[in-house]
């Protein structure tokens, strides 16, 4: 036992003298006014939303809980203290929330711990002793005793490294970590400086050097969560995610040393060899693939190269587009099984990368950095020494020869190709299959999809230098200045930033570099970007932040940018230059008007988005302007006449539906994503907006009146005071607080809403929307005042004058309201409502007016007796339209007794997809089959049936993201009545059929079993709902069964009662893209969907062949069709 003291007694003198100084400095520190402070602490108040997490240290805590505790000096009065012990400190603090201790005290500092009665206990070191009380004395004694078996532990595993010391302690124990900066500072908020202690990766507060020697201090900062950052010329703070530490150096000098110091511990506290120690078991990773380093700790993943520091700066200079430069030791988490650099490895890549490097140009560990700037721009920007491919400048060679090289494990050929100029996002040809990464998943290769994906944007070499790339800025732009600068962030400025939170920057744009410096004079960069790493320039509205105008970038590497000035000529002219050095010369277009941003995403057009292009966008307001790869001119979207807008949040990606064509745009976790989007979003259009910020039809009429127009037209045209009747209230409100919403995803059916309902709706609408119809109640008088004139024809030549004088979209909105009113008066014998009822009712909803006036009546009746001069109508084309009107009216009206649907209904039917203009009004009765309805679409498609086509008329329901063909003796009236809001019905060709009808000719046995990922959406979502059934489906019923040696099917439907469609929704994620969805309905109320997944094309042609072949007995398609026909 005395051994054991002796030696603790030696650990504790060599620990104290590791902490001493030459020189012991005093300082008094502010005396806390709180009385529930200690007298001797000092309190570094931050909290916890929640209780304190003890894996916030790196030291594992034995023992944690609440005791009393009194201050060294003064009264006995003891103060309740939150209280952690671990390996190497005991620490109290203010409560359980707190992250920074009152009071640390370093276990190797403790000479004893004592029972002094009255569940009370001493901690007693060399120069202090801390009395604590215990709720019990079972606490009591659990503290002493947890507290001496730490004490002995510390004690019994530094024995060992006692050989370690001198005679006279002068040495440092092995376990001891060094201190790389000690030295007073002041702390913003405290009268007298404090002693600070940088040491491994901690950095400890103490009042006063003393106390350091003695091994009590204030408390420690864990370097793994905080940044440095200079803030004056003797200032700097130090930020965790807690709060910041602002800190005060002696001098300029002193501030440099004590940002470098904490900025190298930072590191150390993030560092990790486990990466570089395995990337490095390849022998030729041990030197670096450019200047022969030894053990480089950087590496370029997407040029699968390791690199020393000095090489890896050089390639981070070069841009994301380049090098995708990643550390081995801090960068830990973003690396995988690290194969792809076991497998290649420097040598094996340099014979590809510096195949051909004159001796005179090679580099060495002691190059300066303009030696190593111009050799690996050479060697990676202009592929000045690569191993030229043999397929080099034959584009349609390379991508075949890379489809066939991915589905091998040669990556490094895969390298040669993509380096020399094959594309990684080059179409396959196989539409199952259409990308390369696809293909690799497809044959497993995990290395290949690996490569693939880190250069799915890599700027290929020689790219800027004779290429006119997308990505290529258009002049070289200068310019210098002064802005506000704030801290650079990973997300996107949401908060309002105060002008306290932006700093002064000199600011320089040159040569496609924007740098900013502390000051004119300095001559080191604060920091700097390339505009080819710039994604996106965002302008903010005038006083969002402190500073009156801002802008934002950001940057490939995922960091924002906030830049202000109360100047707008400055801000202005910093836009102009930026976007002039960012977008290139044929995207000028994009920024010659007030965008709110601008910059690049990656997109594809279509149902395919498997190989995504690089395109450049500019939205502002309703407007979103884009140029698309390979075009030379700025295509305009606009927003409020989308036909579609759908978001995939899982996939970071929107969906835009414009004129027919599909974009999708693709976020790529990037954090300019949500302004995007959030932007695109505003710009749909407001239901609660005056009418040129509505969703708008092609013709520019909003949404909203447009629906329920077209509804009353078909359904209400002969209903008697049409208008005049009221209908009931909260109805009205709904739907139109629905509409308002989004008035695309509302559908207007028969027997869902009721017309007087509908009609009530229009009229609030016109009643309340913004501005009215007439553009504001100063533009509506002069309308008022034509009543004044005598002459009739006056009146007209001024109403036309006044229409023509209306913004588009009111004119607009005016000339299909008063239409449908012509059409309603032409009714009148039925519906009681002439031109002159029509006119008291709308005249007050048009002029928004209390209806006291009758003028706004009367302009209202003039407009619709004088509709076809006003409006500039075609008298024939008019004609026609009322006539349409009658047909469906009379159709209607002769099986309304029976209660049977007309037998001439008039129907919406698309051919080949859903996209504007594409819909054809078909007239069909009860008894007209799905082929007879296929035959007619492609007559008025004017489309004639070529040997070897099948058409079919597909039911697809675009929420559940499936589609059924129709079978070709179903009535097609019946279906029609039955589709759903989300429902269409299309004619189009089946891809399937002919490879159904060869399979069911084969067919000997006509059932099928076998194993298939199944789901019903009952679970979690996701990919783990789907697990594995054998599927049995014969002549009666479709059985899953759990296991194949179950007997008793899980789940059983009869075969009459299947309905079977084509895919599977995509938020269900199904594991393979050849799914169906099986709608069983045994009941009329006993609905359910299953989801099949099949795991491959094949497998899913012959399941489908097998249903069919049961439910309609081999007969698929009419005889003509058939190929022996």
């Amino acid at each position: 036992m005395a051994d054991n003291e002796d030696a603790l007694r030696a650990m504790q003198n060599c620990f104290h003298s590791q902490f001493s100084v030459d020189e012991a400095e005093y300082e008094d520190i502010e005396e806390n006014r709180r009385t529930s402070v200690d007298e001797d602490s000092i309190y570094l108040g931050c909290t916890l939303s929640q209780s304190f997490n003890p894996d916030f240290h790196h030291s594992p805590v034995i023992k944690m809980g609440w005791l009393h505790k009194t201050p060294p000096q003064g009264t006995l009065v003891f103060q309740k203290r939150w209280v952690m012990l671990d390996a190497q400190y005991l620490r109290y603090f203010q409560n359980e929330k707190e992250v920074y201790s009152k009071r640390i005290i370093a276990i190797l500092s403790v000479t004893k711990v004592l029972n002094v009665g009255g569940q009370k206990f001493e901690v007693v070191t060399r120069n202090r002793t801390f009395l604590f009380r215990a709720e019990n004395n079972t606490v009591r004694e659990e503290w002493v005793s947890v507290l001496k078996e730490t004490i002995q532990q510390q004690c019994n595993s530094m024995e060992k490294s006692l050989m370690n010391f001198s005679d006279t302690c002068g040495q440092r124990a092995s376990r001891v970590p060094l201190i790389s900066k000690q030295g007073y500072l002041e702390m913003s908020g405290l009268r007298s400086k404090l002693y600070v202690v940088i040491c491994a990766d901690s950095v400890f507060l103490y009042r006063n050097a003393e106390e350091h020697s003695q091994g009590v201090g204030i408390t420690s900062i864990e370097m793994n969560l905080g940044t440095v950052k200079g803030t004056d010329k003797r200032s700097f703070n130090l930020t965790t995610i807690y709060r910041t530490f602002s800190f005060v150096a002696e001098s300029e000098q002193q501030r440099e040393q004590w940002v470098e110091a904490l900025q190298a511990c930072v590191s150390h506290s993030l560092s990790s060899n486990a990466v570089a120690q395995k990337i490095w078991s390849e022998e030729a990773n041990q030197r670096c693939a450019d200047c022969g380093a030894p053990h480089p700790d950087w590496a370029s993943v997407n040029l699968c190269v390791v690199l020393c520091k000095c090489c890896a700066g050089v390639h981070r200079g070069l841009g994301q587009s380049v090098s995708k430069v990643r550390s081995l030791k801090m960068d830990e988490n973003a690396w995988t099984e690290n194969q792809l650099f076991l497998l290649l490895g420097n040598d094996k890549v340099n014979l590809f990368w510096a195949a051909n490097i004159p001796p005179s140009e090679m580099l060495c560990p002691s190059s300066d950095s303009e030696e190593r700037q111009r050799f690996v721009t050479a060697k990676y920007c202009q592929g000045k020494y690569r191993c030229y491919h043999a397929l080099f400048g034959q584009q349609e060679a390379l991508n075949k020869a890379l489809c066939n090289t991915i589905q091998t494990g040669d990556v490094l050929e895969t390298l040669s190709l993509v380096f020399c100029g094959a594309d990684v996002n080059c179409y396959t040809g196989d539409p199952e299959l259409p990308s390369p990464v696809s293909v690799a998943q497809h044959y497993g290769q995990t290395l290949q999809v690996e490569f693939l994906t880190h250069n799915h944007n890599t700027e290929l070499p020689g790219s800027r230098t004779g290429d006119h790339t997308i990505l290529e800025a258009a002049l070289p732009i200068s310019h210098t200045g002064y802005l506000f600068k704030t801290a650079s962030s990973t997300r996107a400025v949401t908060e309002r930033k105060s002008k306290g939170d932006f700093s002064r920057r000199w600011c320089s744009l040159n040569q496609g570099n924007f740098s900013y410096y502390e000051s004119e004079k300095s001559s080191s960069q604060s920091g700097q970007m390339k505009m080819s790493d710039v994604l996106c320039l965002v302008v903010n509205p005038q006083g969002k932040h402190g500073y009156g105008h801002s802008f934002e970038l950001y940057h490939d590497s995922g960091r924002v940018y906030l830049f202000g000035e109360d100047s707008p000529d400055t801000v202005r002219e910093w836009i102009k230059v930026i976007v002039k050095a960012l977008v290139p010369p044929v995207a000028e277009d994009l920024v010659g008007w007030s965008f709110e941003r601008v910059g690049r995403l990656h997109y594809t057009v279509g149902q395919s988005f498997h190989c995504p292009c690089l395109g450049w966008f500019s939205l502002g307001g309703s407007r979103l302007l884009l140029l698309l790869h390979g075009e030379d001119q700025v295509d305009n979207i606009d927003l409020r006449k989308l036909q579609e807008l759908s978001v995939e949040q899982e996939a970071a990606a929107v969906v835009l539906v414009d004129r027919g064509r599909r974009l999708r745009l693709e976020g790529d976790r990037r954090p300019d994503y949500q302004g995007w989007l959030s932007g695109i979003q505003q710009g749909l259009g407001r239901g609660d907006g005056p009418l040129d910020q509505q969703q708008l039809t092609e013709t520019e009429v909003p949404v909203i009146v447009d629906r329920c127009i077209s509804y009353i037209t078909q359904h209400g045209l002969k209903s008697e005071g049409i208008y005049r009747r009221c209908g009931v209230n909260s109805k009205i409100a709904a739907l139109l607080l629905s509409l308002r919403h989004d008035a695309r995803q509302v559908r207007l059916s028969e027997g869902v809403c009721q017309v007087d309902n509908v009609a009530n709706v229009l009229k609030r609408f016109l009643r309340e929307v913004g501005e009215g119809v007439f553009n504001g109640h100063q533009a509506s008088l002069p309308w008022l005042h034509t009543t004044t004139v005598s002459e009739g024809r006056e009146r007209v030549s001024q109403y036309k004058a006044l229409l023509h004088s209306l913004p588009p979209v009111n004119r607009a909105t005016l000339g299909a309201v008063i239409n449908h009113l012509y059409c309603v008066q032409c009714f009148a014998d039925e519906n009681q409502m002439n031109m002159h009822n029509l006119a008291i009712v709308f005249g007050p909803t048009l002029f928004q007016t209390d209806g006291t006036d009758n003028s706004a009546g009367q302009v209202v009746e003039e407009l619709i007796q004088n509709y076809q001069d006003i409006f500039n109508v075609n008298a024939e084309q008019l004609q026609r339209q009322l006539d349409m009107i009658s047909h469906v009216i009379k159709a209607q009206e002769e099986h309304a007794e029976e209660g049977t649907p007309s037998p001439l209904t008039i129907c919406g039917i698309y051919l080949e997809r859903k996209e504007e203009g594409s819909e054809l009004l078909v007239q069909i009765s009860q008894a007209v089959s799905a082929e007879e309805l296929v035959c007619e679409v492609l007559r008025r498609g004017n489309i004639p049936p070529q040997q070897g086509d099948y058409w079919s008329c597909f039911l697809v329901n675009d929420n559940q993201e499936m589609e059924r063909p129709l079978h070709y003796q179903e009535r097609a009236l019946a279906i029609y009545f039955s589709l759903g809001k989300d429902c269409h019905l299309v004619v189009k060709r089946n891809c399937y059929m002919e490879a159904m009808l060869i399979c069911i000719a084969a067919m000997v046995d006509v059932s099928r079993n076998s194993m298939i990922k199944f789901s019903d959406e009952k679970g979690q979502r996701g990919k783990r709902t789907f697990s594995r059934r054998l599927c049995v489906l014969d002549g009666t019923s479709l059985r899953l069964y759990k296991e194949v040696k179950s007997t008793q099917p899980e789940r059983e439907c009869q075969v009459h009662a299947l309905k079977v469609y084509y895919g599977i929704k995509k938020r269900l994620q199904p594991p393979s893209c050849w799914g169906m969805t099986v709608v069983c309905e045994q009941a009329e109320r006993d609905k359910q969907q299953w989801y099949l997944c099949c795991e491959s094309k094949n497998e899913l042609i012959k399941w489908l062949a097998t249903f069919m072949n049961l439910q309609h007995n081999s007969d698929l398609c009419p005889a003509a069709s058939r190929p022996d026909s």
